[in-house]
């Protein structure tokens, strides 16, 4: 402050930083975030937790403290096409792994890449993967989880839906079978809350140090005020209930979309059956190119998202992923009768 008469020297300016502008983000949203784990079979506690700003600043933290530009990262084929270019823009080279459109990576093929690859890290979603839905049972999460310890290769594990789940009981994450740190979960508030908010975390096992000081070049820290909302959503419970109703939601939208598709994309259209999230992987006959559908339907007004880009090698150039994230009304059902109409048309 400005010194007083009688020559009171000026106090310096001190600027405090509390919990909530740390980098590893307001100690009670960690603590709540912990307790869910807990609740889940997991064993973790705040200092287990680092809040980033949504899933892909997670993502891309978790990369940066496991591998450089030039190392090879092995993904999931399809995969997110968000990954890709994160996996491009760091420098570093995706290896697809065949993926089963129900269960997820295809473990033995994964096994035999590790053995003819300098693989750095794995990225696996094996709950409700983006674009096929699969949900990875928990023997196959188990046994990736111990394949790549036992090799010291970090597994990222991307949770983000692992919230979104149909049935009665969510499904185990990998970070569950985590003994030795060799995982780092990300998962985020973005699907299932407030997508503006960008609120995520990443549980960075024995990589915490290298996350924090990724972290701390990217964005030095996650807004307080999105962090201190959400805490007291979660604190209340109100975000339990929130996420019944959101489960319900979702899985009637999904649906509806899937009868859609069956009553009037061309025949021999196949399309996934997810336990959880709010996507699906639709394969069309062959001959079809979901490229140039994709072309038609914009300037049609309807949107999907074409298969290859879900590949950095561009394959599933028959297929398409449909989002399920609005609810139900007339004019997705109008927009699915005219994509198939499209599709239709372009087979004949």
């Amino acid at each position: 402050m400005v010194g007083q008469a009688g020559g009171s020297q000026e106090e310096p300016l001190r600027l405090s930083h509390g919990p909530t502008t740390e980098s590893p983000g307001n100690e009670e949203l960690r603590r709540l975030i912990a307790l869910r784990g807990v609740s889940q079979g997991g064993h973790l506690t705040p200092d287990d937790v680092v809040v980033t700003s949504g899933a892909t600043e997670a993502l891309a933290v978790a990369l940066q403290a496991v591998a450089r530009p030039g190392d090879v990262i092995a993904v999931e084929s399809p995969t997110y096409f968000s990954v890709l270019q994160l996996i491009e823009l760091l420098g570093m080279l995706a290896l697809e792994v065949p993926t089963d459109p129900s269960e997820g990576m295809d473990l033995d093929s994964l096994e035999e890449r590790l053995r003819d690859k300098r693989v750095k890290a794995v990225i696996s979603v094996g709950n409700f993967a983006n674009p096929t839905g699969a949900l990875m049972p928990d023997a196959s999460k188990r046994r990736l989880v111990e394949m790549l310890s036992e090799r010291q290769i970090p597994l990222i594990e991307d949770d983000i839906n692992g919230e979104l789940f149909f049935s009665d009981v969510r499904p185990a994450n990998a970070k569950r079978f985590d003994t030795d740190g060799w995982v780092l979960s990300c998962a985020s508030f973005s699907k299932t809350l407030a997508p503006g908010y960008r609120v995520g975390w990443v549980l960075p096992g024995r990589f915490k140090d290298a996350v924090i000081k990724a972290k701390q070049v990217s964005t030095s820290a996650t807004a307080s005020l999105p962090q201190l909302a959400i805490a007291e959503f979660l604190r209340t419970g109100s975000y339990d209930r929130h996420l019944r109703r959101l489960r319900t939601a979702y899985r009637e939208q999904v649906e509806c979309v899937r009868n859609a598709v069956g009553e009037s994309f061309p025949s021999g259209t196949r399309i996934t059956r997810p336990q959880g999230g709010m996507v699906l992987w639709v394969e069309l006959p062959r001959g079809a190119d979901s490229v140039e559908l994709f072309s038609r339907a914009l300037a049609a007004g309807v949107g999907m998202t074409p298969g290859p880009l879900f590949s950095p090698t561009r394959k599933f150039k028959n297929y398409l992923r449909l989002a399920c994230g609005k609810p139900w009304d007339d004019d997705i059902a109008q927009g699915l009768r005219s994509l198939a109409d499209l599709a239709t048309r372009m087979l004949d």
